[in-house]
């Protein structure tokens, strides 16, 4: 049996779109506005996505992943340098084809200090049943981002 959703074909959308770059402040702000949000980082040399739920705190991504997970294991093999990632949210609405998608690219690192893994824990409350006992903080050194818009 497929537990896929069926989807309806998209209705069929007058007008052309233009893409509208966004300026970094915009994009973050716009990344804070919603929930959910996909990291990528190297795992095996090769990229790897996974969708996770997130908040942004003084300009910083966190969030919570486990003590197993191929991120954490990267970022502990970096020496503290942390690891490169890069984390993409966005808010598209598939009818009329506008929204938006921000990027953010940076280091992430562990967050280690009791203070801080228990405040995010209290703030950030993982999407599966699955135990998410670390927690990382992406530090954005670049953060770009486009809203798609109608041409006219």
């Amino acid at each position: 049996m497929n537990d896929a959703p069926t989807r309806s074909p998209a209705p069929t959308v007058t007008g052309r779109r233009r893409t509208v770059e966004l300026d970094p402040d915009e994009a973050l702000r716009l990344l804070a506005g919603v929930p959910l949000g996909r990291i990528v980082f190297t795992r095996q040399a090769l990229p790897a996505i996974r969708p996770v739920n997130h908040i942004v705190d003084d300009g910083q991504i966190v969030i919570r992943t486990h003590e197993s997970g191929a991120l954490v294991l990267s970022t502990r093999e970096s020496d503290g340098r942390g690891v490169v990632v890069a984390y993409e949210a966005d808010d598209i609405d598939t009818s009329s084809r506008l929204g938006w998608s921000a990027v953010v690219t940076g280091y992430c690192h562990l967050v280690t200090d009791p203070e801080d893994l228990a405040r995010y824990e209290r703030l950030l409350t993982p999407w599966s049943d699955q135990t998410m006992d670390q927690v990382v903080r992406i530090r954005p050194d670049l953060v770009t981002g486009i809203r798609l818009v109608e041409a006219g």
